[in-house]
């Protein structure tokens, strides 16, 4: 009988463990900050927090979505968390690489960021699992099951893709930020008075989403103008 209770978690189980998670996000924030702040930075330290990062935002969320749905669809859920630890291990690699100076030190980090960062896509997953919690359980229901797998699948590819995402490590103050800003927290008010106020974590992390998409979306089009109007020159000779 023991076994059995510990092998079916609640969703209160659910709950508290992605509580944690969010703890060691917040943790995640504070270890970068406080090295530069420090002059601590390091090769080691990056490598350390890149091995943290994927058991904290990899391993542990893929887990806590194939207990909490992805177990009704056992291959294709298996599949799934499998492929969001993969696919966050490789972005972990290519930051790695992109973050590393010449030198061998760790260089400051730009303005956007290639790939979805694996910390935003587990704050997915955690946001889910908190809204779940908040509407009694329906989102884990078998019907939302592959919903919940597309999600998954799309936040894996996102971490694997060219997509570029702001850092928000020079965030300027300015008309179009003020409009970001005001656009989130008046869409957020809303959101918090028509459901639960846990919902407004899945719908400030689907802006940020949907901003990466627009912004790498407005930038190829962008490029894709500036080589239609460049002037080609016949053949000489």
């Amino acid at each position: 009988m023991l076994l059995v209770a510990r092998d079916a978690p609640s969703r209160d189980d659910f709950y508290r463990a992605a509580i944690l998670l969010v703890l060691a996000m917040f943790c995640d924030l504070l270890d970068g900050r406080v090295a530069r702040m420090t002059k601590t930075q390091s090769a080691f330290g990056l490598q350390l927090d890149s091995l943290a990062d994927i058991v904290s935002f990899g391993v542990a969320p893929a887990l806590l979505l194939y207990k909490w749905t992805l177990f009704q669809l056992p291959v294709a859920g298996a599949f799934a968390a499998f492929l969001f630890v993969g696919c966050g291990a490789l972005r972990l690699a290519r930051f790695n690489v992109l973050a590393t100076a010449p030198s061998g030190q760790p260089q400051k980090p730009g303005k956007y960021m290639v790939g979805l960062p694996i910390p935003p896509a587990a704050a997915v997953v955690i946001s889910l699992v908190l809204a779940d919690h908040a509407c009694g359980g329906r989102l884990s229901a078998p019907r939302y099951s592959w919903s919940v797998l597309t999600v998954t699948i799309i936040l894996a590819l996102m971490m694997v893709s060219t997509l570029r995402f702001r850092s928000f490590k020079e965030v300027r103050l300015n008309f179009g930020t003020g409009l970001f800003v005001t656009a989130a927290l008046g869409s957020s008010l809303l959101v918090w008075r028509l459901s639960h106020p846990q919902f407004v974590l899945v719908w400030l992390l689907g802006m940020y989403l949907g901003l990466g998409v627009f912004e790498s979306l407005a930038l190829l089009s962008r490029a894709l103008l500036v080589r239609s109007e460049r002037p080609s020159f016949p053949p000489t000779g």
